[in-house]
């Protein structure tokens, strides 16, 4: 899926409804979509249980927005956080924003945003009402994001004497079994295909990949266990994948047909 990686982009973090430990690799995948020019994250920092934020805010340069809890039962932080993005919507100094965070009141100011011809993405754990999900352009799972990344440090650890030995001919690799792709997305997919295909039913693999988070801003191949959604398509049987040449070196484009439409 193809991303606009040169959009300035706004990271406003709250900090009562996102994991410290995964902010180095929040902020990592953030960089994927653009740049985030401004970062700031949001809490009552007068309070022990955000100390231990200090450490990963300073390596991510981030800046802490204090906002103390007046009421009890009141979040004094969601609404600190909300009039903040309306002032960076106003001032015209980003194309988007990141709202990190796992709870349902930021869906209108995801709603607000995109009205205003602003990139909304989200980033939240798995239990983010579905409200708040499908409020924004793409939303990614922190779950996923930290899982990436740990996989990808500990191929960076392997040494180098453990890694196999790469072969003239390597082995044709296994197909990922289907089953672990639920049947709803492999429709979502068919679908998809279905509504950009050309005359020979076959759909450019990268806007098949941008249709699919319109419909559906929590899709991501990452969710089923692929790193890229040309893994998860090949894995399909009922789907195949035609990979065309170009006359620019390494460049090809991929191309997927439904093959039971008829």
């Amino acid at each position: 899926m193809s991303e606009q990686t040169d959009l300035r982009l706004a990271v406003l973090i709250d900090a009562d409804n996102a994991p410290r430990s995964a902010l180095g690799d929040i902020m990592a995948e953030v960089a994927v979509y653009g740049t985030p020019t401004i970062k700031r994250i949001y809490g009552d920092w007068t309070t022990p249980n955000l100390a231990s934020w200090k450490g990963p805010l300073l390596e991510n340069a981030i800046t802490p927005v204090q906002q103390y809890s007046y009421t009890t039962g009141k979040n004094a932080t969601d609404s600190a956080m909300i009039i903040d993005a309306m002032d960076i919507l106003y001032s015209g100094q980003v194309d988007g924003f990141v709202l990190v965070s796992s709870d349902s009141d930021f869906t209108r100011l995801a709603v607000r945003l995109r009205e205003a011809g602003k990139k909304v993405y989200g980033m939240g754990e798995r239990k983010t009402p579905n409200p708040f999900i499908v409020a924004c352009d793409k939303f990614v799972y922190i779950e996923v994001i930290r899982a990436a990344a740990e996989e990808a440090r500990a191929e960076e650890e392997k040494p180098k004497a453990q890694k196999p030995q790469k072969k003239k001919e390597a082995p044709a690799q296994p197909q990922e079994p289907e089953h672990r792709v639920p049947k709803a997305v492999v429709k979502l997919i068919a679908e998809s295909v279905d509504t950009i295909a050309d005359e020979d039913g076959y759909a450019a693999l990268g806007e098949l990949g941008n249709l699919l988070v319109k419909k559906q801003p929590d899709f991501d191949p990452r969710n089923f266990g692929f790193s890229k959604l040309s893994k998860l398509v090949k894995s399909l049987p009922r789907f195949e994948v035609d990979v065309r040449p170009t006359s620019q070196p390494n460049v090809t484009h991929i191309l997927v047909r439904d093959k039971q439409s008829k």
